[in-house]
């Protein structure tokens, strides 16, 4: 009977040690093999990018404050990217139609979600959303915030928030807004709580739409953000009652805050931001929103949106998801105060 010596047991280890590396070897060259046709299409498509128009998705009707940011935006993009983009209303469902479909588009970069707080309102205020406002997109740029604001037609024969409220405990009133969990619905509701007064919400699809209806005079009041409000606003035909920010607008003056007008603690802010789809390349993330930031930065446009509603945060994609994070409880609150019903 033969034995195997020590030294012959090491030379045979020796050969199947040898044996495995290579296979090893010759498995991480076929995965590399594979891999490299992906990684060389998703590194093309990214150096090539923008190679067709990009666009803008807003989950609201035309004339509201997401629709007027993105319009602000859009032309501005595409000369600093060099492409074309162009702005898509997607309205319904109080958001979460175009927000939805923007969650289920190519991540590819030519889907840009614009979006607003009720991006993340509607997490709390219904039982189920087609998207997560966190696993679901990836930050690129907060834009601006902007309060809500309240008004009334002159007709209605209230100067001010204080004799609006007494007249509307006397009657049976209305109001529109902007959609179910926008910010503006919140501040309706958190104002009828506060102040005792009942009125019957009508839901629209944008800012445009709730604030039409207040100028037909279907409805007696109106929250809406303040950009669907300013122009009438500054030429009359509405009367401003308050806005739902710390400070009195710059160029609206005459118009006080709510907590001015007797309720304190009613600073509700109403951001705008841009997302991408999860899954994005990371080189078009970082090159929409460097080119986001950069045009923010420009005076003129700072001016432009102010005049329009809007003070500009320019905020980076890191800022920005800290602040998705932050608002789920914040707004959670809110809806415990106002007492509306998640559906």
């Amino acid at each position: 009977m033969s034995t195997i010596t020590g030294q012959e047991m090491n030379v045979s280890r020796s050969k199947d040690e040898s044996r495995n590396a290579g296979r090893r070897t010759v498995l991480k060259v076929g995965l590399a093999g594979l891999a490299t046709p992906f990684l060389v299409r998703f590194s093309s498509a990214a150096a090539a990018y923008p190679d067709r128009p990009i666009k803008l998705l807003v989950p609201f009707g035309v004339g509201g404050p997401v629709d007027i940011v993105a319009r602000v935006m859009a032309p501005l993009l595409g000369e600093i990217l060099g492409g074309s983009v162009f702005v898509e209303n997607k309205p319904g469902a109080s958001g979460n139609l175009g927000t939805g479909a923007a969650a289920r588009a190519e991540p590819d970069g030519y889907t840009v979600l614009v979006a607003a707080s009720n991006f993340v309102i509607n997490k709390i205020l219904f039982a189920k959303i087609p998207y997560d406002p966190i696993a679901d997109f990836i930050p690129l740029v907060e834009l601006a915030e902007t309060p809500s604001a309240f008004g009334v037609r002159p007709e209605l024969g209230a100067k001010n928030l204080k004799e609006f409220v007494e007249i509307a405990k006397s009657k049976s009133f209305s109001y529109s807004h902007p959609g179910f969990g926008t910010v503006s619905h919140m501040a309706g509701e958190v104002l009828k709580s506060r102040a005792g007064i009942n009125m019957v919400a009508a839901t629209h699809n944008g800012g445009g739409p709730a604030v039409q209806t207040l100028m037909t005079g279907a409805v007696e009041f109106c929250s809406a953000a303040l950009p669907a409000l300013h122009p009438h606003v500054k030429s009359g035909l509405v009367v401003g009652l308050g806005v739902t920010s710390a400070k009195r607008w710059p160029d609206l003056a005459e118009m006080p805050t709510v907590e001015e007008a007797g309720f304190p603690d009613f600073d509700l802010a109403n951001f705008t931001a841009l997302l991408v789809p999860a899954q994005t390349p990371l080189e078009i993330v970082d090159r929409v929103s460097k080119a986001s930031l950069e045009i923010l930065q420009r005076p003129d446009v700072q001016s432009k949106l102010l005049t329009l509603g809007f003070a500009v945060t320019a905020r980076p994609p890191s800022v920005l998801k800290a602040r998705l994070e932050r608002e789920l409880p914040f707004w959670k609150n809110v809806v415990a105060t106002a007492g509306i019903k998640p559906t």
